[in-house]
């Protein structure tokens, strides 16, 4: 329970934890940031990684410079870093796909795999193919089991890469850039807190709203 109580401290004050990693290991903060956002697309077993909120955070802290967090980050190093690790992720939870093939479908649920959400991002790829890999990088859970699943159900490589290039270039151009952007406004970091929280909120709703939506149609059809 104290490691669980410590992680979603990690998750809430990322900022701070961010900032205070950033003066500690200095350059190594890249090998992290690339370490974290590499093992959340990467490997399903570890979809509970902070993404979207790491890739905000992190681009507010590089527009910081060197004014306020001794070292900094430079924007371009990290949008390099981060989309080098989301891709590269991708193509890894692919191969990992393709090499369990569709017994995995056959697990139970467990600590270390949720079934559910594999399920659901099956039916989610089953219905817009290809479009999943970059719809899915704005959304968690789905996000990793994506690659995944278009492994498991042997998409074409080349088509799967360009899914995947594009996701991954958008993904972490849009969310790093909007706190590179907006993340050294005075309000935004006076409520740097709230926005986290937010961003964590906004990125779970769709997985929410298809929650309900699946309950409703299981009552209808039980009517």
């Amino acid at each position: 329970m104290e490691i669980l109580a410590q992680f979603i401290d990690i998750i809430l004050h990322l900022d701070l934890h961010l900032m205070s990693w950033v003066i500690k290991y200095g350059m190594w903060i890249y090998a992290i940031l690339f370490f974290v956002i590499f093992a959340e697309t990467g490997f399903v077993v570890t979809p509970f990684l902070p993404g979207d909120s790491l890739l905000f955070v992190a681009g507010a802290l590089a527009a910081l410079g060197t004014t306020e967090v001794e070292g900094g980050m430079h924007i371009g190093w990290l949008l390099l870093t981060l989309s080098t690790a989301a891709i590269l992720g991708n193509m890894v939870n692919y191969q990992i796909g393709r090499f369990i093939g569709p017994k995995v479908f056959q697990w139970e649920n467990s600590r270390f795999f949720n079934k559910d959400a594999l399920m659901r991002t099956h039916a989610f790829y089953e219905r817009h193919g290809g479009k999943t890999l970059f719809i899915s990088r704005f959304l968690p859970l789905f996000r990793t089991f994506a690659p995944f699943v278009a492994g498991v159900g042997a998409m074409f490589y080349p088509r799967f890469f360009m899914f995947n290039l594009a996701g991954g270039l958008g993904w972490c151009f849009s969310l790093t850039l909007a706190g590179y952007w907006f993340g050294n406004l005075d309000w935004v970091k006076q409520n740097l807190f709230l926005l986290i929280v937010g961003i964590i909120l906004v990125s779970l709703l769709p997985m929410l709203i298809m929650w309900l939506m699946r309950d409703k149609g299981g009552e209808e059809s039980a009517g």
